[in-house]
């Protein structure tokens, strides 16, 4: 009873912000306000085995199924919540959206039981930068509720690229062309790993990272999700 009243009134001198309209949360939000939580655009992609992922990745890497959480488009609510996150050192965001992915995958028919769930990872000089992995957190959330595990160890990035923002689709591919190594692959072997990034946007990314996870270890299943799918 004390606790739930210090909460309260720390709620009420400091209130928490919306990460996506920077509006107060209100003691039952979390993260996200409702109004903001009513309004994504969410894809349902992990109910469509032809999903518009599916189909970007189709024929660049051997998958099981992919999927993503939300569109992403310029100026919208999606990017301010990607910018929090990836920028703006709030890497709550991406686990507080796994979180809730992980559910929606539970209900998928396209998905197996995940062992693993592996999160693209940054090279250690802009980790060093950025002091956190945000593909990470979005990997620990939806680990946490498929009940799965993450392995951010074994797939590493081994070159530094600059960012592929601002970048056509074919200086991407080859901005990530041979950019990650597997250690101890054998961690892999007939498991059903779940590769999540931040944002699909050409998917050069994933497929550079799955191909080394089929050359790597080929009795595995690679699944995709990121949190959010973006064209540009």
């Amino acid at each position: 009873m004390l606790h739930r009243y210090f909460r309260s009134l720390v709620h009420l001198f400091f209130p928490e912000l919306c990460m996506g309209c920077n509006n107060s949360l209100v003691e039952q939000e979390e993260m996200v306000c409702t109004t903001c939580l009513f309004h994504l655009p969410k894809t349902d992609f992990h109910l469509d085995c032809n999903n518009d992922s599916v189909q970007l990745l189709k024929g660049k890497f051997q998958f099981k199924f992919a999927c993503s959480m939300l569109y992403l488009s310029s100026g919208s609510l999606v990017e301010r919540l990607i910018y929090n996150l990836k920028y703006n050192n709030h890497p709550q965001v991406g686990y507080y959206f796994g979180r809730l992915y992980g559910k929606d995958l539970l209900d998928s028919p396209f998905m197996e039981k995940i062992d693993l769930v592996v999160p693209i990872p940054l090279h250690r000089k802009r980790l060093n930068k950025r002091g956190y992995n945000q593909s990470e957190y979005f990997a620990r959330g939806l680990a946490k509720s498929l009940g799965s595990k993450v392995d951010s160890k074994t797939l590493i990035r081994r070159t530094y690229q600059s960012s592929q923002t601002k970048l056509l689709t074919f200086e991407r591919v080859l901005n990530v062309e041979d950019a990650f190594q597997c250690n101890e692959p054998e961690k892999f072997g007939n498991k059903n790993i779940l590769l999540v990034d931040d944002v699909l946007t050409t998917g050069s990314t994933i497929a550079s990272a799955a191909n080394e996870l089929n050359k790597s270890a080929p009795s595995c299943k690679i699944y995709i999700a990121s949190l959010a799918r973006a064209k540009i």
